[in-house]
């Protein structure tokens, strides 16, 4: 089986599709990604990338990355985003066809977080290579757009909808990161459109040892304190005013600390609040390497994800929360929905409502006053929970059945 991945978003950016493509490769005949020039978070383009260049590489893994002209994304702000998008989009429908040129190409794979709207020329691929098309769902549209208040406008929302209707009719397999998120998508799907739950799962290379010994990647993770850490991208979606909130109620515990692992949109407003409000009990670490991650969250006494309080919020299950199971440290979940019921679910921590700072504070508060026994029985049930539901070689191996059905169903149709 020759499986096209059309992404975004590949390595050297910190995704998921980069270890699921290495994985996969090691399933079926080839794997080959079509992907833009890496600039995801800063905005800049890598060193060793143009931005209006094209390129091929291959990982050691077997994966051939074919790369397209893409507008950077800069720092972030509306009309960037947009152009960054739409350069991608149209790279996909004008290139990719010539990249593609005399590559045999079973099944389409679109792998889809924000916004979804990219999967529109890889109909245009599928067409062309005459292969079924699998779309994996990572965010939900049209309510994203309304949720985030990225788009508000009425008129452009029905607009965003029908492009929606169009992907999921064209889709043979529709993939979703939740079980929350059948009922979303099927209302926009056609009547018997073939969805199905298939998870998140974690890279092997951030899951640490179950002891480390080698000394923190920074000095915020010292011993000697309850360092509560958040990893991953500082946006708005995160509700990070909730954190700042929680460390400011708890200002007297000396014996806490909040350690903020990475970059984004809202860094800059966070760093401003951290020093306008004296907040000596959080700490902005900066963005590791994936390779250093583990380092993170072994010396890390807890593990924290947060989301804004929005019914769309709700549906989704972090990437992040699978990944901080499988480290088996406990979890504190300050969101309302899918992801504080997999917290719940897995008994691997606590989980308090979204945007609820006194909620946090408590339950902060509740985790570095437990034994160490108790936490460490949380890690341990939250690192079984991963291992049935999200362990990356048994999802690869389920992304396979999933490409060959739609290959089958092609076939039968």
């Amino acid at each position: 089986m020759h499986v096209l991945v059309v992404s975004h978003y590949f390595h050297p950016e910190g995704f998921p599709i980069n270890h699921i493509s290495e994985l996969l490769a090691g399933q079926v005949e080839s794997v080959t990604v079509l992907t833009g020039q890496p600039n995801y978070p800063e905005g800049r383009v890598f060193k060793g990338y143009r931005a209006w260049g094209f390129g091929r590489e291959r990982t050691p893994q077997g994966v051939e990355v074919l790369r397209l002209p893409v507008v950077p994304r800069g720092s972030g702000r509306a009309l960037r985003l947009a152009a960054n998008y739409l350069s991608f989009m149209a790279s996909l429908a004008v290139f990719g066809p010539f990249r593609l040129w005399g590559r045999p190409i079973d099944v389409v794979f679109v792998y889809a977080p924000s916004p979804l709207l990219k999967a529109l020329p890889a109909i245009l691929l599928k067409r062309i290579k005459k292969a079924p098309m699998v779309v994996w769902v990572q965010d939900l549209w049209p309510e994203s757009l309304s949720a985030t208040g990225f788009v508000k406008r009425p008129f452009l929302l029905r607009m965003v909808e029908h492009a929606v209707r169009y992907i999921y009719r064209h889709s043979d397999v529709i993939l979703v990161q939740s079980d929350e998120f059948v009922g979303s998508v099927a209302g926009y799907a056609p009547p018997g459109k073939d969805i199905r739950v298939h998870y998140n799962s974690v890279p092997p290379q951030m899951i640490p040892a179950d002891a480390s010994t080698e000394p923190p990647p920074t000095d915020a993770l010292a011993p000697g304190r309850f360092n509560v850490v958040f990893a991953g991208n500082l946006g708005k979606a995160q509700a990070l005013d909730t954190i700042l909130d929680a460390a400011a109620l708890l200002r007297s515990r000396d014996d806490i600390r909040f350690v903020l692992v990475g970059s984004g949109s809202e860094s800059a407003h966070v760093t401003a609040r951290i020093a306008s409000e004296k907040l000596d009990n959080v700490v902005m670490a900066g963005r590791f390497a994936p390779e250093q991650m583990s380092g993170v969250f072994s010396h890390a006494s807890a593990l924290l994800a947060t989301l804004r309080r929005d019914p769309i919020m709700g549906l989704t299950i972090p990437s992040k929360l699978p990944v901080y199971l499988a480290t088996g440290k406990p979890v504190i979940a300050a969101m309302d929905g899918a992801g504080a019921r997999v917290v719940t679910e897995a008994q691997a921590g606590l989980a308090c409502p979204a945007e609820d700072p006194q909620a946090l504070a408590q339950a902060v508060s509740t985790l570095a006053d437990s034994s160490v026994a108790q936490r460490q029985m949380m890690g341990e049930r939250g690192k079984r929970y991963y291992a049935d539901r999200f362990e990356a070689n048994r999802l690869v191996r389920d992304l396979v059945k999933h490409l060959r059905s739609a290959i089958a169903g092609e076939k039968q149709a």
